[in-house]
């Protein structure tokens, strides 16, 4: 697991085969496969690793032992939030192959429907306590919260667009307590980026 995501966090590097995995572990690709059949297998297997590896759950407590669903979105994307620069290294490498690496796709597209669980468990907890807007479809709130915490967004407004990971922070957090919890006072933190880019 750890030469796999030392692999996948090397700059500039190509998403690693297995025989490239086997290498860096100093075993032979015959073993590799005897423990994951594919590299999706693989892939997914190092990234819940790194999962374990920053603590992950602990991150997660905040929202899972939440006392409303406000505060379980809050600590939700709080967590989220804080969780993907520390993962943006492995995500790039896998992103960045996803339109014509099969496995790099399925591999990612896994790990996305366990992040996008997360935001559904936000949002029934928002539906439980009646905070979800009236008439709002679940459905539709998991999927709009859910691409406001893509890697992509964080990847376009810190990476592309400069912004702090404050700021970044600051203004998704505004966006999903307006939007998803009805919080309008939220918006202050969306109109009012700290520290806006330069």
């Amino acid at each position: 697991m750890q030469a796999t995501l030392t692999l996948l966090e090397t700059p500039g590097a190509k998403l690693p085969t297995m025989s490239d995995i086997a290498r860096a572990s100093g075993v032979s690709r015959q073993a590799v496969y005897l423990h994951y059949p594919s590299r999706t297998d693989l892939l997914v297997a190092a990234t819940r690793y790194q999962d374990t590896q920053n603590d992950v759950d602990a991150a997660l407590a905040a929202s899972r032992n939440a006392r409303s669903g406000a505060e379980r979105l809050d600590a939700f994307v709080t967590a989220w939030g804080n969780y993907i620069p520390k993962i943006y290294g492995v995500a790039r490498a896998i992103l960045a192959v996803t339109d014509t690496d099969p496995e790099a796709a399925a591999a990612w597209n896994t790990r996305m429907q366990d992040m996008r669980e997360g935001c559904r468990a936000a949002i029934r907890a928002l539906e439980d306590d009646g905070t979800l807007p009236p008439g709002t479809d679940p459905e539709q709130a998991t999927d709009l919260l859910w691409t406001i915490l893509s890697v992509r967004t964080w990847e376009n407004l810190t990476q592309t667009c400069g912004w702090s990971q404050t700021c970044y922070l600051d203004t998704v957090r505004g966006l999903a307590l307006a939007a998803l919890a009805q919080d309008v006072g939220a918006l202050t933190d969306v109109l009012a980026c700290p520290d806006p880019p330069a």
